[in-house]
């Protein structure tokens, strides 16, 4: 009995990692992502319009920077839109000196969060095409074009660009490491299925599926939700990037992580039916392997080692495993208390992953105790 259970822990610790990716690339690809665009100025001629969404509470610091980088971007008709999230700290009366300059306002008179703030900016919009940006996300200037163009194809109606981490020392390690998995698992689902969640720093969405906008659950899952309900699908777009840096507070990162899980059990706590493959077929899927079993991972860790230590003496393959199992969290352990051991790339990929899966059992504890977090505080990077 110990034996099975033990197996069936390792295959729960390593398939939404390892086993469902692998199962991804075994199936056909249903789709292709358009080819690189060999005249830009042409084919933006019969460009659809756009809004583009920046969401903000309380960016006084960074605000500037940012609509700065947004007149930068080459499109033809863009209208950019601030959604503040009732800031208090001076944000509106920036975003006020750029009205010259065609940047609207939208301003919640209550703070109810960042997708309640994105719905009123929604109901102001004029475009054909959403665009949702975070104030700390650095856009190029020919990203709108680039993301655009893959609603050529009628079948789409979502477009996520992809997370560029940038660390302060510019390495591309620990969270960085993870993003490079999480687009390149991201690129697999947008070819098949449609992905279960775009990169809530920049995404864009056709504007008639923002009709069932959900306040309470995270606008990246909602659009594919969405998506996925009105015969559409979600995709990745690799040559759409977005650069963002890592949180200036390490302490408070630990909080968004927790913050991201606690919302997403929000999110498939609101909308059950997701799960559903009779009605969702292959995105279905997807949801259960990317989603549910990601965030059982760190209960399949813990129950592996306890097994471990129940079978040591039963067989060399389960003494093996404890001894790596004691090794790998010693050498986590050991980089918690030297901040000096914890900045060696090799030691920081491991860590973060368990760091990772800690917040996650944290979060899934706190969802399951009644919490929930809808009013959001930007992490500062």
């Amino acid at each position: 009995m110990l034996e099975a259970v033990f197996w069936i822990a390792v295959l729960g610790s390593v398939y939404s990692y390892f086993i469902y990716p692998l199962a991804l690339m075994a199936l056909p690809a249903r789709r292709a992502l358009p080819a690189p665009a060999d005249n830009l100025a042409a084919t933006q001629a019969a460009s659809p319009s756009v809004s583009l969404i920046i969401t903000a509470h309380n960016e006084a610091g960074r605000i500037r920077q940012k609509l700065e980088n947004t007149l930068e971007l080459v499109y033809p008709n863009l209208e950019i839109i601030v959604a503040s999230d009732c800031s208090s700290d001076g944000t509106d009366d920036i975003v006020r000196e750029y009205e010259s300059q065609g940047v609207l306002l939208s301003r919640t008179n209550e703070r109810l969060g960042k997708e309640n703030a994105q719905k009123d900016a929604i109901a102001m919009a004029t475009g054909d095409i959403i665009v949702f940006s975070d104030v700390a996300t650095s856009i190029p200037p020919d990203a709108i074009h680039a993301l655009v163009r893959y609603f050529d194809n009628p079948a789409v109606g979502a477009v996520s660009s992809e997370d560029v981490f940038v660390s302060r020392d510019g390495s591309v390690v620990g969270e960085g490491a993870y993003v490079k998995y999480e687009m390149w698992l991201r690129k697999l689902e947008s070819l098949r299925g449609g992905l279960v969640g775009l990169s809530g720093s920049f995404f864009a969405v056709r504007q008639v599926l923002c009709h069932r906008w959900d306040i309470h659950a995270p606008s990246d899952f909602n659009t594919a939700l969405n998506c996925a309900l009105d015969g559409y699908v979600a995709v990745s777009a690799p040559d759409v990037l977005g650069h963002y840096q890592d949180v200036a507070d390490p302490s408070k990162e630990y909080q968004r992580k927790l913050r991201t899980v606690i919302r997403g059990w929000t999110a498939l706590a609101r909308h059950p039916e997701v799960l559903n493959p009779a009605r969702f077929g292959l995105f279905a899927w997807q949801v259960f392997s990317h989603k549910l079993m990601r965030w059982a991972v760190p209960w399949f860790l813990l129950i592996l080692f306890v097994v471990s230590v129940m079978l040591a003496g039963s067989g060399w393959i389960y003494s093996l495993a404890l001894l790596l199992q004691l090794a790998f969290y010693g050498v986590v352990l050991a980089a918690h208390f030297s901040p000096r051991l914890r900045a060696k790339s090799y030691i920081r990929i491991p860590y973060f992953f368990v760091q990772v899966n800690y917040a996650i059992a944290h979060a899934t504890l706190q969802f399951l105790g009644g919490r929930r977090m809808t009013v959001w505080s930007p992490s500062q990077r």
